[in-house]
């Protein structure tokens, strides 16, 4: 085993030290660095620690996808701009309205930025435009029952033209 420290292999018992929050396995050379951790006694299993809750079963992560609403839209910085000159609002007044900072407008406008999905909820809001091209959006464009066109469906359409 190496000390996590001055990587020396450790030789005897090592000490488990905390430095700046992170917890490491030192060698008793380098133990006066840090505060040194007690360990847990342990009879055949892990106590738990007392005043800390009991460990719960592992949760998924949470994936941002899983909190995706759709598409922002390319044109998202023109359409913005367009909207706020529309209400004749400068990049101050609408930041304004929408208890932002005004450099953030004028970031999302160059689009130096994409807004996150508060910001956007915010100026779709004070806007009344949409910035998000949801998927079901596209579907229901096609209409009910109809199917689009494949590239197998026009490479089948030329063979049989010929």
């Amino acid at each position: 085993m190496q000390c996590e420290l001055c990587g020396a292999p450790i030789t005897g018992p090592s000490k488990t030290i905390q430095i700046e929050g992170a917890e490491l396995c030192v060698c008793v050379r380098c133990a006066k660095h840090g505060t040194e951790v007690q360990q847990p006694r342990r009879k055949g299993a892990a106590q738990a620690k007392p005043g800390l809750a009991a460990p719960q079963a592992k949760r998924r992560p949470r994936d941002v996808f899983d909190l995706m609403e759709g598409e922002i839209v390319d044109d998202y910085a023109d359409r913005i701009r367009v909207a706020r000159e529309e209400k004749e609002w400068s990049a101050l007044d609408l930041a304004k309205a929408i208890k932002e900072r005004e450099i953030l407008i004028k970031k999302i406008e160059k689009r130096d930025l994409i807004p996150e999905d508060e910001v956007r909820r915010k100026l779709e809001k004070a806007l009344n435009i949409r910035l998000i091209d949801a998927p079901e959006d596209s579907i229901s464009s096609s209409g009910p029952g109809r199917v689009s066109m494949t590239v197998g469906d026009v490479m089948s359409f030329k063979k049989s033209r010929k």
